[in-house]
C-alpha cells in the first residue's frame, strides 16, 4: 500500500484548560492567608485593579464605567466587580421556627449502671506515657495586647532555653564543650539520648578529659531550669526532682525510695507489691503517689519547640434569631474593582502599545475578579450546606455529628467532588464551639442495630464521654465500652473501639487505673 500525505477530518471532544479556568481552580483551593497574598500581588502588578476604601464603597455602586467606554461592557463588568452582601451571608432555615418537625435522634448513654467488676486490657508498659489528652479542634482564642508583636516571634526551644542559662555561668572551655554536647544530645522531651561515654569520646584527645568531669557537668545541667532536664531515664529524672524539693516536704523520703528502688512496680501499677516492700499502708502510699504524680517525667515537654501557627477562618458561623448565619471572612472577599479612570483612557480604535497594554491588563483584571467572585460564591454555598447538614453538631456538640462524605455535599450543591475537595482543603470555619477545618465535618458512618447510621465522630465523642465519667479505680475496658454502645443500638467492634480510643490518645483501661 502506497504511503502518501492526505487530509482527513475527525470529530472529538476534549476539555481545554483555558487560562481563566486554571486561575479559577487555583484560587479555589487557596486558603485565606494565601488568597490575601494573591490579591495583594494582583493589585501590585495590575494597574487596572484597585481596592475600594470603606468610604468609597457606597460611591462604587454608582460607578458603571468598568470595562470600556461602551455601555454593554460597562454593565457586564459591573456585575463582576463588587460582591453584594447577599452573596457573602447566608441564613440556614430553622425547621423548629419555620414549622417543620424535627426528630431528636440523639442517644444518651448512662454510666450509672456500669458494673464495678470490669475486665482490663493489655499489660502496662510505661506508666509515664501521656495520659488522657483532650483533643479538640475548637476553643476560644484569647489574644493579648501583644498579639501582633508576638505572632511572628521566634519560639523558645529546649536548646535556646538552656543556652541562655549556660551563658550566665562561668564555665571553662572543657565544661562548655561538654555542656554544648549535652544540649545536642537532648531529644524533644528533654531526655539525654547519648551516654556520658559518647560525650567523653567526642572531646579532643589532647584534653585528656575524665568521666568524672563529664558527670559533674551533666549534674550541673540537670539542675538548671527545668529541674531534671538531660536525665538519662525516668528514674533519674524523678529522683533529681524529688531531691531538689525542700527538706521538710512531706513523704519526700518515701517517694525517693519508691522511685529509685521500685520504679518497675510503679510502672506496672503493682501497688500491692510496693506497699508490701515499703511497708506503707494504703493511705500512706496514696500520699507518696500524689507527690510523685506532681512531678514532670518529661521536663522538656513544657518548653515550646517550633513556631506557632495561626489560623485565619474563611467562614464565620453564628446563631441569630434562632437561625444559623453563615458569613464569609471579609479578608477573603475584599472590595476590588477596575480603575474607571484607566478604563476611560482605552480607545477602541487605537493600536498603540500603551492602548494594548491597558487592554491586556483590563482583560486580566476581569478574569481575576470573576475568579474571586466564583471562589467566594462556591465557598459560601459549600459552607452553608455543611452547616445545614451538621446543624445538630452546632446545637448539641460532637455527639450529634451526622455521617457526611464529599459526595453528599457535591450532590446538594450540584458540583463535582473534586471541586468540593478543593473548597474544603485548608479552609476553616469559626463557630461558637471553636475553629474547625471544613474537612472536620466529614466523617464515615457506623451502622446501628436498627439499620441507621451514626457518625464516627459522634462515636469518638461518646467514647470520650464514657471514659471521662468512669470510675478511675475500675476503668472501662474496650469490650465494656462496646457493650454500652451496643445497648444504645450502636454496633461497634471492640477493635474499632480500640482504634478510636488510640486516635483520642486515651490509654488502655489498665493504664488508666488509679489508686488515688
Amino acid at each position: 500500500m502506497a504511503m502518501k500525505p492526505a487530509l482527513t477530518l475527525k470529530m472529538g471532544q476534549q476539555l481545554g484548560m483555558t487560562p481563566q479556568l486554571q486561575q479559577a481552580i487555583r484560587m479555589l483551593q487557596l486558603s485565606t492567608v494565601d488568597l490575601e497574598l494573591e490579591i495583594q500581588q494582583a493589585l501590585d502588578t495590575n494597574p487596572m485593579l484597585e481596592e475600594l476604601q470603606p468610604e468609597e464603597q457606597d460611591e462604587s455602586e454608582e460607578v458603571s464605567s468598568l470595562d470600556s467606554p461602551t455601555a454593554e461592557e460597562q454593565e457586564s463588568l459591573q456585575s463582576t466587580s463588587d460582591t453584594d452582601d447577599a452573596t457573602e451571608i447566608s441564613e440556614i432555615p430553622n425547621p423548629e421556627i419555620d414549622g417543620d418537625a424535627v426528630i431528636d435522634t440523639r442517644d444518651e448513654i448512662s454510666v450509672e449502671t456500669i458494673s464495678d467488676e470490669l475486665p482490663v486490657d493489655s499489660a502496662w508498659e510505661d506508666v509515664f506515657d501521656d495520659g488522657i489528652t483532650s483533643v479538640s479542634s475548637g476553643g476560644d482564642f484569647d489574644f493579648d495586647d501583644n498579639y501582633l508583636d508576638n505572632r511572628n516571634t521566634e519560639a523558645v526551644s529546649i536548646n535556646s532555653h538552656l543556652l541562655e542559662q549556660i551563658n550566665l555561668l562561668r564555665l571553662s572551655e572543657h565544661d562548655e564543650f561538654i555542656a554544648m554536647t549535652i544540649l545536642d544530645g537532648l531529644d524533644s522531651q528533654g531526655i539525654l539520648a547519648i551516654t556520658t561515654q559518647d560525650i567523653l569520646e567526642s572531646a579532643p584527645e589532647e584534653w585528656e578529659l575524665e568521666l568524672d568531669e563529664v558527670e559533674a557537668a551533666l549534674h550541673l545541667i540537670q539542675h538548671l531550669d527545668p529541674v531534671g532536664i538531660a536525665s538519662r531515664d525516668t528514674r533519674e529524672c524523678l529522683s533529681i526532682q524529688l531531691r531538689s524539693l525542700p527538706a521538710d516536704t512531706a513523704w519526700k523520703t518515701e517517694a525517693i525510695t519508691v522511685v529509685e528502688q521500685h520504679i518497675a512496680q510503679l510502672a506496672n501499677r503493682d501497688y500491692a507489691s510496693i506497699s508490701r516492700r515499703t511497708r506503707l499502708k494504703e493511705h500512706e502510699l496514696k500520699e507518696v503517689l500524689a507527690l510523685i504524680l506532681s512531678l514532670n517525667p518529661r521536663p522538656g515537654s513544657d518548653i515550646a519547640d517550633g513556631k506557632t501557627e495561626y489560623v485565619e477562618p474563611d467562614v464565620y458561623v453564628s446563631k441569630q434569631n434562632g437561625r444559623w448565619r453563615v458569613e464569609l471572612n471579609q479578608k477573603s472577599a475584599p472590595r476590588i474593582r477596575v480603575n474607571p479612570e484607566y478604563v476611560s483612557m482605552i480607545s477602541p480604535k487605537s493600536k498603540s502599545s500603551d492602548n494594548d497594554y491597558l487592554k491586556n491588563h483590563l482583560q486580566e483584571a476581569k478574569w481575576f475578579i470573576n475568579s474571586l467572585q466564583q471562589r467566594n460564591e462556591t465557598l459560601l454555598r459549600v459552607a452553608t450546606k455543611i452547616v445545614e447538614f451538621q446543624r445538630g453538631f452546632l446545637d448539641y456538640g460532637e455527639q450529634a455529628m451526622k455521617p457526611l462524605v464529599l459526595h453528599d455535599i457535591a450532590e446538594a450543591v450540584e458540583l463535582h467532588e473534586s471541586t468540593i475537595s478543593r473548597v474544603t482543603s485548608q479552609k476553616y470555619m469559626h463557630t461558637p464551639a471553636g475553629v474547625f477545618e471544613l474537612k472536620y465535618f466529614f466523617s464515615s458512618h457506623v451502622s446501628t442495630h436498627t439499620g441507621g447510621e451514626v457518625s464516627s465522630t459522634a462515636v469518638r465523642a461518646l467514647i470520650k464521654k464514657l471514659v471521662s465519667q468512669e470510675n478511675p479505680k475500675k476503668p472501662l475496658s474496650d469490650s465494656k465500652i462496646a457493650n454500652l454502645l451496643a445497648a444504645q443500638d450502636i454496633k461497634v467492634a471492640r477493635r474499632t473501639i480500640a482504634k478510636y480510643r488510640e486516635s483520642l490518645l486515651i490509654p488502655p483501661s489498665n493504664e488508666r487505673k488509679e489508686l488515688i
